[in-house]
Parts: structure tokens; sequence; C-alpha cells
């Protein structure tokens, strides 16, 4: 699966490789809440930033509970966030805040990409494994973008 994740304020779209839209990300009023919303304005997933900006954490929602936790365990050498689910633990990992890995229990299962856009805003291209593909992948280049791209512009 191969995404588009283009930042414009604090809103993002989340296109596929044709360019047709799947997702909106939007933030809720003044709070450091992000819903994702599929292509019919239903609410799927909610990121919560929980940590502040020396050791960012995420919270992700779903029907009104936790759903998975996302942990900033690293910002400089081998910058890292850890995922954890019930039933299952990511890694999105990179060598340079640029380019991420996603390591779903152990097994690389996809790729993030940072680039800044013609217009100055963060965009972010998902290559994931169909098989390890959810809904919620987007919200890890949120996360991203929230932890990471202050420090590389």
């Amino acid at each position: 699966m191969e995404l588009k994740v283009i930042g414009k304020g604090a809103k993002y779209t989340v296109v596929d490789k044709d360019d047709r839209l799947l997702y909106s990300i939007k933030k809720k009023g003044f709070s450091a809440r992000y819903n994702l919303l599929d292509a019919s304005n239903y609410n799927l997933y909610t990121l919560v930033q929980t940590g502040d900006a020396k050791r960012p954490s995420f919270t992700i929602i779903l029907n009104d509970n936790v759903f998975m936790t996302m942990e900033c365990t690293s910002m400089f050498l081998d910058p890292t966030i850890k995922v954890r689910h019930k039933t299952m633990h990511f890694e999105i990992s990179s060598k340079d805040r640029k380019e991420f890995d996603i390591i779903l229990d152990g097994n690389n299962v996809g790729h993030i990409q940072s680039l800044v856009g013609v217009n100055g805003e963060m965009q972010f291209h998902i290559n994931v494994d169909n098989k390890a593909f959810d809904d919620y992948i987007p919200l890890f280049a949120v996360a991203i973008d929230k932890a990471f791209t202050e420090m590389n512009r």
C-alpha cells in the first residue's frame, strides 16, 4: 500500500498513489487531538499528544478507549517511536529523522519518508505491506511530524 500524507496547517490529507482521497486528519479545536476521518467523514481513530517536546508520546483512541500507546524512546541517536497494542508491537525507527522503517513484531513491514513540500509543509510517503496495513497507519506520520519536524527544519 502506498500513501501520501500531506500536511497543511493543522490538517492532513491522505491520498493513495493515484491521488484519491482516502482519509483526512484534522486537529480538534485548540487541543492536541487529531481525528482520523475516512473519505465519508466518519471518525475512525483519534491521536492524542500526551508527552512534552523533550519526550513526545501519543495515544491512539478507538471508540473512547485506548487502542495503542506511542512513546518516543530516542530523539537524537537512532530516533525511535515504540508503538504498543495488546497483541502487536511496532517500532518506527530512523537514523536521520527523515527516513523511518516500520517494524512490526521484529519484521520490517514498511517505510515512511518525510519531505518538505514546495509550500514548506511536510509530506510523508508511506509504503507498507498490504498485510500489515490498517487505518491507523497514517497517524504514524502525524506522530513523526509532531515529534521530529521542528528538529529537521
